[in-house]
C-alpha cells in the first residue's frame, strides 16, 4: 500500500497536496490554536473584499464598490472589482466585473487555469452572471447567466462540474461542464436546479476546490441572546457529491474591528507543521490581509 501511494504521489503531484490539505482540514478543532504570522494593510481602495484566491506569489481579490446603497428591496447601484495583489499589500493590476443591476461579486474560485468568479445583484433572489478570468492576462469570459443570486462559485474539476452558492448560502446550484468549458444545462430552472443546504450554523461567504470532490467554505453566523449580539465564524468541508459538510470547526478570530476572521475573503494552504489561513474581513481603510498559521496535534 506503501508503493502504491508513493506512485501515485510521483504520477499527481496535485493529488499529493490536495490530500494532505483535506488531511490537514480535517485536524482543525474547537481548540486548535492560531498564531498570527503577520497583518499587512492593503495599500489602495479595497471597498468591500469579498472572496480571495492565491496564485503562485499573487493574491485575486473580489470586492463590492457600493455607491448607492440597496434599500427596501432596490438594487443600489456599484461596480464589481477583482484586483490582483502582491504579499506587501501593493495593487498590482485590476479589472472590472458585471453590468448594470449586477455588480456584486461573490467568493471565487482557481482551477489551475481561471478564476472563476459570480457577479450578482446586491439582494436576494436576483440574477447574477458567472465568469472565468485569465488570471495572467485579467481577461474575462462570460459562462452563463443565472436567474439567481450567485454568491460563491467553485470549479470541481474532479467531474468537471460547477458549483454555486446562492444569497446566504441557503441552497447550492450545479453545471455539468463539457471538454471544451461549455456549460450543459444552462437551460434548465433555479427551481429545478436548487439544492437545499442542509447546514445552518454559519453562512457561508468564500468557498474553494480542494479535490477528492471536497470544498471548503469560509462563513459568519450572527447569534443573539438577551440584547447582545457575538458573530461567529468557522470552516466548512462539504462533499461536492452528496452536498453535506464532512467536517465542521469554528474559528475564534476576530480582526481589530471585531469582525469574525472568516467574515469573507479567506484561502488556506498547507505546512509543513499545518495550515496557513489568509483572512481579509474589512472594508475600505481598514482592509488588511491577516496571515494566520494552526499547528495541529499528530
Amino acid at each position: 500500500m506503501r508503493y502504491i501511494l508513493i506512485a501515485i504521489a510521483l504520477l499527481c503531484p496535485a493529488c499529493s497536496l490536495a490530500q494532505n490539505l483535506i488531511t490537514d482540514i480535517k485536524k482543525l478543532k474547537n481548540d486548535t490554536q492560531w498564531q498570527q504570522v503577520a497583518a499587512i494593510p492593503l495599500q489602495f481602495s479595497a471597498y468591500h473584499p469579498q472572496g480571495m484566491v492565491k496564485v503562485g506569489e499573487f493574491f485575486y481579490l473580489s470586492s463590492v464598490e457600493v455607491k448607492t446603497s440597496p434599500v427596501n428591496g432596490s438594487t443600489g447601484n456599484g461596480t464589481g472589482h477583482l484586483f490582483k495583489i502582491d504579499s506587501t499589500g501593493k495593487l498590482i493590476a485590476g479589472i472590472t466585473l458585471g453590468e448594470g443591476t449586477m455588480y456584486h461579486p461573490g467568493g471565487i474560485d482557481y482551477d489551475g487555469e481561471y478564476i472563476w468568479v459570480p457577479v450578482a445583484e446586491y439582494r436576494p433572489n436576483s440574477q447574477s452572471i458567472i465568469y472565468k478570468v485569465n488570471p495572467v492576462t485579467l481577461k474575462a469570459t462570460e459562462v452563463i447567466r443565472f436567474k439567481d443570486h450567485i454568491g460563491g462559485i467553485v470549479h470541481n474539476t474532479d467531474n468537471s462540474t460547477l458549483f454555486g452558492v446562492s444569497w446566504g448560502s441557503r441552497n447550492f446550484y450545479q453545471w455539468k461542464l463539457t471538454r471544451k468549458g461549455a456549460l450543459k444545462n444552462t437551460d434548465v430552472s433555479p427551481e429545478k436546479l436548487r439544492i437545499a443546504n442542509p447546514s445552518f450554523y454559519i453562512d457561508y461567504q468564500d468557498c474553494h476546490n480542494v479535490g477528492q470532490n471536497l470544498m471548503i467554505c469560509s462563513g459568519l453566523q450572527r447569534y443573539s441572546h438577551n440584547g447582545h449580539t457575538i458573530r461567529l465564524g468557522g470552516f466548512d468541508l462539504i462533499s461536492l457529491k452528496d452536498h453535506r459538510p464532512v467536517h465542521q470547526v469554528p474559528v475564534r478570530l476576530w480582526s481589530p474591528t471585531g469582525a469574525p476572521m472568516t467574515q469573507n475573503p479567506f484561502w488556506v494552504e498547507s505546512t509543513p507543521k499545518g495550515i496557513r489561513a489568509y483572512f481579509c474581513p474589512d472594508d475600505d481603510k481598514a482592509a488588511t490581509l491577516f496571515i494566520y498559521d494552526a499547528v495541529l496535534k499528530p
